[in-house]
């Protein structure tokens, strides 16, 4: 099975805007994404779901470590974890900038699961400095950049926790997903502005509102594709299940995106 399969058993399970949203977040492919959700996303700050870089990877590693964590025990979440981004990398194609995001988001789920900011850290340099003396142009490229500043966030906050004292059951299973998904753009937020000179106001709350969807969506594509590869039926029951989630991102987002003021634009 190759993305372009993937994506395929995906487009025929699900109709659209779903289906392109679905192959977004899971390959970062936009091909088959309506403008208009597009421009929604941009408008809701959310536009990061759908790109296959390292601040995605950073993210989607932090959510999918945070969900093993409880069932399974630490050292093993962490090995399962960076087998997954290696069976990723060698699926999509092992490009630099895939490596890159690899790279980034190995070192931001260690931040995670170790909790210490200062190995975290000195790992992230070590990185750092040994793309840039491999590739130097990297250090220019905004993809990089965003990488570098979404995993400097999820080291330095990733491992705090919001709301310690509230003690709801929905509470700690939303928690985690959104700690991690909040700390990954602390630093590229202003990044983002400075290069398109736009900010979207209300990107704060659109991540609160969606960032809890981005694993279980993930864990979703999968299974479509994968299910819908072995037995269309199997691939059919998981392609239900994702619409729902799905479902409620397009609506939140659009939504969000007709909010006076949602994005504000400067010269």
């Amino acid at each position: 099975m190759t993305v372009e399969s993937a994506t395929a058993i995906i487009n025929m399970l699900l109709p659209e805007p779903h289906a392109g949203l679905l192959a977004g977040i899971v390959f970062g492919t936009r091909a088959t994404l309506a403008k208009e959700l597009t421009d929604a996303l941009v408008k809701t700050g959310t536009l990061h779901i759908i790109a296959l870089s390292g601040m995605n990877i950073t993210i989607m590693t932090g959510l999918v470590e945070s969900i093993l964590r409880p069932l399974i025990s630490r050292r093993l979440a962490i090995l399962i974890t960076i087998v997954l981004i290696i069976m990723f990398i060698a699926f999509v194609g092992p490009s630099p900038s895939i490596i890159r995001a690899g790279i980034m988001g190995c070192i931001g789920l260690i931040a995670i699961s170790l909790g210490r900011q200062q190995w975290s850290l000195w790992a992230l340099a070590l990185a750092i400095i040994s793309m840039l003396v491999l590739y130097p142009p990297w250090l220019t490229d905004l993809s990089f950049q965003l990488s570098v500043l979404a995993t400097l966030g999820i080291i330095l906050f990733g491992t705090r926790q919001i709301g310690a004292g509230v003690k709801s059951a929905l509470w700690r299973l939303i928690e985690p997903n959104l700690r991690i998904t909040l700390a990954a753009q602390v630093f590229t937020i202003p990044l983002i502005f400075l290069h398109f000179h736009r900010i979207s106001l209300i990107s704060p709350l659109a991540n609160i509102l969606i960032g809890w969807t981005i694993a279980p969506l993930t864990i979703l594509g999968w299974l479509v594709a994968t299910g819908g590869w072995m037995w269309g039926p199997l691939g059919q029951i998981a392609a239900w299940v994702s619409w729902v989630f799905l479902e409620y991102l397009i609506r939140t987002i659009s939504i969000l995106a007709r909010v006076p003021l949602a994005s504000v634009g400067f010269n």
